[in-house]
């Protein structure tokens, strides 16, 4: 029996279509978080529905996919966009954070990298914070929300940007 692909792309992800992923192992997480790295989070989009299990967050994602190289696409006056992308994990009983201040609205998150080990997901963010989610068991949604906007900023990356082992929580 054939194994099903690491990623589950709904329709063409090309320049005009939105993205629609789902991630439901580490694999599929590995690629979601590619797809999710550098994204603008405001912590006034963050909310955990306790009731359902579920831990929503809307996002500024830049798009890596459409000018990966960074050259200008046909067409296009600026070669990088970003949209809002919603993000949603279900199955979650517990949230935890650690370097976010959640009585500030306005603070803004750069999301770094996305993990998933011994029933926790964590979200990595610049600047030392991590949510890190309890759940039972991997279940992601990924989509586009609305209409890219060009920026002419491009999210680089120092070496020493990478850091050894899990991040601690409180």
């Amino acid at each position: 029996m054939a194994r099903r692909p690491a990623l589950t792309p709904f329709g063409d992800t090309g320049r005009d279509r939105p993205l629609r992923v789902r991630a439901e192992d580490l694999e599929d997480l590995t690629v979601v978080a590619a797809y999710l790295q550098d994204a603008i989070v405001p912590v006034s989009e963050m909310s955990f529905e306790a009731a359902e299990n579920r831990f929503v967050l809307v996002a500024g994602r830049f798009r890596w996919e459409i000018a990966p190289d960074g050259k200008v696409a046909e067409g296009q006056d600026t070669p990088f966009e970003r949209v809002h992308t919603g993000i949603r994990f279900e199955k979650v009983r517990k949230v935890r954070t650690r370097g976010i201040d959640r009585r500030d609205p306005g603070q803004m998150l750069n999301l770094l990298s996305l993990a998933y080990a011994d029933g926790t997901v964590d979200l990595v963010f610049a600047g030392d914070s991590t949510i890190r989610l309890d759940v039972d068991g991997l279940s992601c949604h990924v989509e586009d929300l609305g209409t890219p906007w060009p920026t002419v900023f491009r999210p680089s990356h120092d070496d020493g940007d990478d850091k050894d082992g899990a991040p601690k929580v409180d």
